[in-house]
């Protein structure tokens, strides 16, 4: 190989590595998109969960959580309490 060449593999290499660099500080500024995902709980995954609680013979113990997160019936609890209903669900 020629000095030329090996110059010019060199600047490609630093590119890249620039490149590299700015993907993963871009991508450390940004919030952790799996939290965001992951703890998107709708209204249909809480009551999917809770139904299948109540199925297996729970029904004292959602209506527990039920009250627990502020309300008698799913549709008093606020949305933003979903994901510690669930988590709490997902316990019992």
């Amino acid at each position: 190989m020629t000095a030329e060449i090996v110059l010019n593999i060199v600047k490609d290499l630093r590119k890249l590595a620039a490149s590299i660099e700015k993907l993963a500080k871009e991508k450390s500024t940004q919030p952790n998109g799996r939290k965001d995902a992951e703890r998107e709980i709708t209204l249909e995954t809480v009551r999917a969960k809770l139904a299948a609680l109540m199925q297996n013979g729970k029904q004292a113990e959602v209506k527990a959580l039920l009250q627990k997160h502020g309300g008698e019936r799913l549709s008093d609890i606020p949305e933003e309490n979903y994901p510690a209903l669930l988590s709490d669900a997902e316990g019992v």
